[in-house]
């Protein structure tokens, strides 16, 4: 139905516009205020018009798919109602209907036949007729609708066209046995339709399947026990209404075109990835289309797991300026199967603007409440929207940086001094993590080299004994130009020689865990306290602010565009 849509904006701010060939899932991810959300309402608009909005902020055009006269004369035919005795209904028209899967509830429609084949075959412009068949077979799922789904509804005539999604599901067993192994897979309970309220469906969950159709379908005392047995769905929790609402409407109501803004809403993490996977299952071998508004690490996962064509477009809204950049889905596979980068969580660096990587997890946690303290203070150095990670030692850090990189994720990393110790393939993680060219590293090799011989020739042991401070001025000098030029491309090196070495005025002992407990302590955790740690100038405030203005610089180093 959608064959691309072009976007105002690309990967870079003043680059070339993204266009988006469609597969049957897109998913756009990205930090909060990014326009997620606004670019599923753009989209819902155009499935109205097929031509868009002028106030249209993100969307520049969107390219329907044309319909051959015989696909689409067989798509008309095959939802064409009968006319009621007061419709005068002429040769050129039609009435069509369905169950409209925004609502649940049944559509008719009058089409005028000629006009309506005419724009399908070359959909553009301003089109009501192709446009109100599109309309009509588009859903957009947000937050508030999700819940009530599944409510009760009238069963309707049942000799007739199905009333709403439960009297489609009652009548269709196959339709309502697909739906009830998807359920059943995701929470462990079977759906069921239930009809012993006379006149009235209701949904819902059994321990144990029916036995037989007629058990579930009829009136008899049989069913009446069983349905009395299982869980009405009005009575479960959020999460599972929205895991089976979001799952029935999308299989019973069968939309072209659907649209889901955080359809992680209500659910715990594991029922979310699993949503996603059923989801991108249910379009195996179809054309529709479903366009996903996610912040879920665990719903993008399901997803990709069911390995269903999709597209993931990461959006940013920094600073007045978007961005979008369509992610290759084997660096985010990448990501899910390495070790490393799953234990970190690195897949949660999609939905901010930027991540911090340091060497340990003390290191994260120490930076982390730094950086909340700048945040706190209204201080301009804090980093906003920011994930910390740690990895498990200083060459690792560059194995969480390069690929988040890749996918335009502003990423730092923080290593202590020591990193100029070793050279061969250690001191290459920097060099090829941070993405610094590669006609640079010998030179860099090299002033590693003259740097790391300078404070050899001190004797003292500089990671623990004032780092750069230990030099005299113009080794300093030569020592500072190389870690500016690393910080140039995000690569941070903690110029006092390790992270127990800030804030020395608390004095703070210990190493690593047992340092982490000591200098919080030392902070102090009350902001009211006289003896509260507050930001000042210089010291481990303004590294981390030497953070924050790589990440803020919209012509930052060290990201592919």
């Amino acid at each position: 139905m959608i064959d691309n849509i072009l976007l105002k904006f690309g990967s870079a701010p003043g680059g070339p516009p993204l266009t988006v060939d469609t597969t049957p899932l897109t998913i756009f991810v990205g930090p909060n205020n990014a326009g997620k959300s606004k670019i599923l309402a753009e989209l819902q608009g155009w499935c109205g018009s097929i031509a868009g909005n002028v106030n249209d902020a993100l969307i520049a055009a969107v390219r329907f798919s044309p319909y051959a006269q015989a696909a689409i004369e067989a798509e008309i035919t095959a939802i064409t109602l009968p006319a009621e005795p007061h419709e005068n209904v002429s040769a050129r028209e039609a009435i069509i209907g369905g169950i409209n899967p925004q609502s649940g509830s049944p559509f008719r429609i009058r089409v005028d036949k000629p006009s309506l084949f005419a724009e399908a075959q070359n959909p553009q412009g301003n089109m009501p007729h192709f446009g109100g068949f599109l309309l009509a077979n588009t859903l957009r799922l947000d937050g508030t609708n999700r819940l009530n789904l599944l409510a009760h509804q009238q069963a309707g005539d049942l000799q007739r066209n199905p009333a709403n999604i439960l009297s489609k599901l009652f009548l269709d067993n196959e339709l309502r046995g697909q739906l009830r192994d998807v359920v059943f897979d995701g929470i462990g309970r079977y759906l069921v339709i239930d009809p012993t309220n006379i006149g009235q469906l209701r949904v819902r969950l059994s321990k144990v399947a029916p036995r037989t159709e007629r058990e579930e379908k009829g009136w008899e005392d049989e069913s009446v026990m069983f349905h009395r047995e299982a869980l009405e769905i009005a009575k479960s929790s959020d999460g599972i209404r929205a895991f089976v609402g979001v799952l029935a409407v999308m299989q019973a109501g069968q939309p072209k075109i659907a649209m889901i803004d955080e359809p992680e809403a209500f659910l715990h993490p594991a029922l979310a990835q699993k949503l996603g996977s059923a989801l991108a299952r249910t379009l195996r071998r179809s054309r529709k289309r479903l366009f996903v508004a996610t912040h879920s690490a665990n719903f993008l996962m399901g997803c990709i797991q069911a390995n269903v064509p999709l597209n993931i477009v990461r959006l940013t809204y920094t600073e007045g300026a978007p961005t979008a950049r369509l992610l290759q889905r084997d660096k985010i596979a990448r990501l899910m199967r390495h070790p490393l980068l799953r234990s970190t969580g690195v897949l949660s660096g999609l939905f901010y603007e930027a991540v911090v990587v340091t060497e340990a997890d003390s290191d994260r946690a120490f930076y982390q409440e730094v950086n909340e303290r700048l945040l706190a203070a209204g201080d301009p150095r804090g980093i906003a929207n920011c994930l910390f990670l740690n990895a498990q030692n200083k060459q690792t850090v560059w194995d969480i940086v390069k690929p988040l990189r890749e996918m335009g994720i502003p990423s730092a990393g923080i290593v202590d001094i020591d990193v100029l110790v070793d050279g061969g393939q250690v001191w290459a993680k920097p060099l090829e993590g941070a993405l610094l060219p590669a006609l640079l590293h010998d030179a860099l090799h090299r002033e590693r080299v003259a740097v790391h011989d300078a404070l050899r020739a001190t004797g003292r042991r500089f990671k623990t004994e004032g780092g750069l401070d230990v030099l005299a001025p113009d080794a300093r000098e030569a020592a500072d130009m190389l870690f500016r030029r690393f910080a140039e491309y995000g690569a941070f090196i903690v110029p006092c020689g390790e992270v127990e070495s800030w804030l020395p005025d608390l004095g703070a002992p210990g190493h690593g865990s047992a340092w982490l407990v000591a200098i919080f302590e030392l902070m102090g955790d009350d902001p009211e306290a006289a003896n509260y740690c507050r930001p000042t100038a210089g010291d481990v405030w303004d590294f981390v602010g030497a953070v924050k203005s790589w990440i803020s610089n919209a012509e930052r180093r060290g990201i592919p565009t």
